[in-house]
């Protein structure tokens, strides 16, 4: 990832849908965190709505829950970027994924049901 995990939150949120991960950096005022989280999710995004989930795979694994889902239902998922004040936000997925992102990320992620 282009910031340091140490400096930045990843909270899975889960919504009817599906849910929302925002990235935030700790420090609010830390304006190069801000920018990296929002160009990373940026990125990420765009790769997810062509059913690219390459990235997270090779971080958590092929047989990540919920990644096959995603994979072969990408083009059914509605994937939304927004930027917040203090990093960004994608809303979309599912919940095995989120689980499976909140148990990898550790002390820096929050999950909220």
């Amino acid at each position: 990832m282009p910031f340091a995990l140490d400096e930045t939150t990843h909270i899975f949120t889960d919504t009817q849908s599906g849910g929302r991960q925002d990235v935030v950096a700790d420090d609010p005022t830390d304006e190069n965190s801000i920018e990296a989280i929002g160009e990373h999710l940026a990125e990420e995004a765009a790769k997810f709505r062509i059913g690219d989930f390459s990235d997270p795979e090779a971080i958590h694994g092929s047989a990540m829950p919920g990644l096959a889902a995603l994979k072969s239902g990408f083009d059914q998922i509605d994937v939304e970027l927004f930027e917040t004040a203090t990093g960004a936000a994608i809303t979309s997925a599912i919940h095995l994924w989120f689980e499976a992102q909140t148990s990898d990320h550790g002390s820096h992620a929050e999950h909220n049901s």
